[in-house]
């Protein structure tokens, strides 16, 4: 890789959450120090801005006599189960966390700054701000999901609130939900409401929660299935498997939605979709080629095969049938990303080899994939 010498960074990181947080710390490590954070808000602002009552379904613990991070560690030698003594914690518990975390390595982050447009001219990458322009031989793109909300999918959804925007479940108004899909998000928005005695009726076009896998990022987590046995779960939430919602529409007195394309149901509040998320990978997807699954096709190295030197870090990562939707599984890519970079810039990054003897450095793709039962 050719690089010019005219660029204002040798790094450019979009996204301060557990992506960009973690990368910028292994960048550091790989002996980078000409780096920029940016994010459009505030450190960890995607976590922060988690429904109230959500928490993370990967248990937090410090460590374990085999010396592995803590699941939700994002760097050797941090923990949130040590910083926050919470097993499970919200999101803006591990907003803070990542705060925390920021301030100790001393990482730049620029906050505030919305990334407009990503163009690479002559080897080096224009990074467009509101009003600026910032230069980079590498960037870096890690502003993951949470904010990015999947609202398409069948007529109608338009009238449904999306999970992301809720602040506090218990806040919600109707005493009659509906919730249009049942994975993490689905049932955990279902337990908080029927916490709250609120009767829940819950659609999904598979069933996630019998669902016969061994692989967390499609089978129900542990902690999900725990809560789906509550006694006031089974009280006030109907679980509707193999029921497609194919249409939703507004009436006089409420909402009708359409199941199957011919059975239909009514609510009088909008009904809440947990859907998912497009993801932010959609803003830059013209600096890489296509999977057959719409995400971004990348290197062995986690670069685009299409415009040499951006690199995509977070939950969108995707290898072959290998998917890295959570912390702990797409965090094993940050020095996968910091040595190519590195290497590149002519950096030796010899502090990378304590990522190998932590199991955060992956030479090959052996762990994490759909039939692996050790993840």
């Amino acid at each position: 890789m050719t690089t010019s010498e005219t660029a204002d960074y040798d790094v450019i990181v979009v996204g301060a959450g557990a992506a960009g947080v973690g990368v910028a710390i292994t960048l550091r490590h790989a002996g980078i120090e000409n780096y920029l954070v940016l994010d459009r808000h505030t450190v960890g602002a995607s976590f922060a801005a988690w429904p109230a009552e959500t928490r993370f379904i990967t248990p937090s613990f410090p460590s374990n006599s085999i010396g592995m991070l803590d699941l939700n560690s994002i760097a050797i030698g941090v923990s949130p189960a040590y910083s926050l003594e919470v097993e499970h914690p919200t999101g803006q518990d591990y907003a803070a966390h990542l705060r925390g975390v920021a301030k100790f390595f001393e990482l730049p982050i620029r906050e505030g700054a919305a990334v407009q447009r990503i163009v690479r001219t002559d080897d080096v990458f224009q990074v467009e701000l509101d009003g600026e322009t910032l230069s980079a031989k590498h960037v870096i793109w890690a502003a993951g999901e949470f904010q990015y909300p999947l609202l398409a999918g069948f007529p109608g959804s338009e009238l449904c609130r999306h999970t992301a925007t809720v602040d506090s479940y218990e806040q919600m108004p109707g005493d009659d939900v509906i919730i249009i899909g049942g994975y993490e998000s689905g049932i955990d928005a279902a337990y908080h409401l029927a916490y709250h005695d609120r009767s829940v009726r819950l659609f999904d076009a598979g069933c996630p929660w019998d669902q016969e896998s061994s692989d967390p990022s499609v089978a129900l987590s542990t902690y999900s299935m725990e809560r789906i046995r509550e006694e006031w779960f089974d009280e006030f939430v109907e679980l509707y498997p193999d029921s497609p919602v194919t249409c939703v529409a507004k009436t006089d007195d409420g909402y009708e939605v359409t199941v199957g394309g011919e059975e239909t149901f009514h609510t009088s509040v909008p009904p809440l979709l947990a859907g998912g998320f497009t993801g932010s990978h959609q803003m830059v997807a013209d600096l890489f080629e296509q999977r057959d699954d719409g995400f971004p096709l990348l290197s062995e190295n986690d670069e685009s095969t299409k415009v040499p030197g951006i690199f995509l870090c977070g939950p969108a990562v995707r290898h072959q049938n290998h998917v890295f939707c959570f912390i702990y599984k797409y965090r094993q890519r940050f020095a996968v990303v910091a040595k190519a970079i590195a290497t590149s810039l002519g950096l030796p990054a010899e502090q990378l080899e304590s990522y190998r003897q932590w199991g955060m450095y992956l030479d090959d793709l052996s762990c994490c994939g759909e039939e692996c039962a050790t993840c």
